[in-house]
């Protein structure tokens, strides 16, 4: 398993189980049910791991997906990816879905490289995936390791990952436990920093982005294309239309002292 498992039409599926992309109406329902079905498994096996990333995002505004999102990020401990490689790679886990006929089947599968530790091993960042046998959609999961070098030079708690990020032992842990989708899930201890330091700050406050504006009231996040059709209804000759976010959000300065 590595990038070039990665489909043609689409980066975010497994082209070894996909030959199309899904309706894009399909995309978050399958999503929600490939992050329910990956906790419910972890949870029940004792596997140490939490959402991160643009899920953590997701997480922060109202812990569901973002309507217009097609991945879902989670992490690992080092000692829970050599848990499952022992034990579970490979393995298929299949789940009784409502509104889904015959339910799915989800394979964990663990890349042989994982215990390569070097960030110069760029095909194989992802140490392991949550993988829809009927749609090929996937949850990418990356292994949080002791960064040695960094501890070797007077940094006791430096972590890092393949994908070449970086953090201290006190970002992430202790984990805090949280809903997500409606199911339980954990997050990273220092959720806001994090946040910040990937995203920047405004990224937290933000209420405008991907053609979406989120509603404060509903705490849904809504079409714009949906918001203006209500408007026009109302008869309203003008409206002030959210902007689009870049896909690269400028980051923040972050006083990390």
């Amino acid at each position: 398993m590595n990038s070039t498992d990665e489909a043609e039409f689409g980066h975010h599926y497994d082209g070894r189980y996909a030959s199309t992309g899904l309706p894009k109406a399909e995309i978050v329902p399958h999503l929600s049910d490939l992050i329910s079905t990956y906790f419910t498994t972890m949870n029940a096996i004792g596997a140490e791991t939490w959402i991160m990333h643009g899920t953590l995002l997701a997480w922060w505004w109202n812990q569901k997906i973002f309507p217009w999102d097609d991945d879902l990020d989670v992490q690992i401990s080092e000692a829970t990816i050599h848990f499952l490689a022992d034990y579970y790679n490979m393995s298929k886990h299949h789940f009784d879905l409502p509104n889904v006929d015959g339910g799915r089947t989800y394979m964990l599968e663990i890349n042989p490289n994982y215990v390569v530790k070097s960030e110069q091993d760029t095909l194989n960042k992802i140490d392991a995936r949550w993988i829809d046998l009927s749609s090929g959609l996937f949850i990418d999961i990356t292994a949080v390791r002791k960064d040695e070098v960094k501890r070797l030079n007077g940094h006791p708690e430096a972590l890092t990952c393949k994908d070449r990020h970086h953090y201290e032992e006190s970002d992430i842990f202790p984990l805090r436990d949280s809903l997500f989708e409606g199911i339980p899930v954990k997050i990273p201890y220092a959720y806001t920093y994090l946040l910040e330091e990937e995203y920047g700050a405004k990224a937290l406050t933000r209420t405008s982005f991907f053609g979406h504006k989120f509603n404060e009231q509903t705490k849904i996040w809504e079409s714009a294309k949906r918001n203006f059709k209500r408007v026009l209804r109302r008869g309203l000759r003008s409206y002030n239309l959210p902007t689009h976010t870049p896909t690269t959000i400028p980051r923040a300065d972050i006083d990390e002292a």
